[in-house]
């Protein structure tokens, strides 16, 4: 999360650049604050509940439905990696859950993605196994 405090710049970075990028940062409102109700932990738990829906829900399978709008979306109108993390971290998560206890607590350790280009705004099916 941001300070608040000045970046630290290189003296090696000519000062043009520095004005683009921090014109670039200003631009894709990077810099802007955290709205109130995603600012508390899991808010953005919310933006996914409105766009994932479970479709099937097997022991070991899950396959959900993602609309991919306005507020997944990156900059240049692709699904942003964030959200695809996020998305596929419950999944994930929800198709562990088809074969443990209830009891039992669940973290993802690790999580490996290769982003080879971004979904378009429309909707995703997505499958997960266990």
């Amino acid at each position: 999360m941001a300070t608040g405090a000045p970046a630290k710049v290189s003296p090696d970075v000519p000062r043009e650049r520095v004005e683009v990028m921090c014109r670039f940062f200003d631009n894709t409102g990077v810099s802007d604050p955290i709205p109130p109700p995603y600012a508390a932990p899991d808010g953005y738990s919310d933006l996914l509940h409105v766009s994932l829906k479970a479709d099937q829900v097997r022991r070991g399978k899950v396959s959900c439905h993602l609309s991919v709008g306005p507020p997944l979306l990156n900059t240049y109108g692709g699904l942003h990696g964030g959200a695809v993390a996020a998305v596929a971290e419950r999944v994930a998560i929800g198709c562990a859950r088809t074969v443990m206890r209830e009891d039992k607590e669940l973290f993802l350790g690790e999580l490996s993605i290769s982003y080879l280009s971004a979904a378009p705004e429309n909707d995703l099916q997505l499958i997960s196994f266990v």
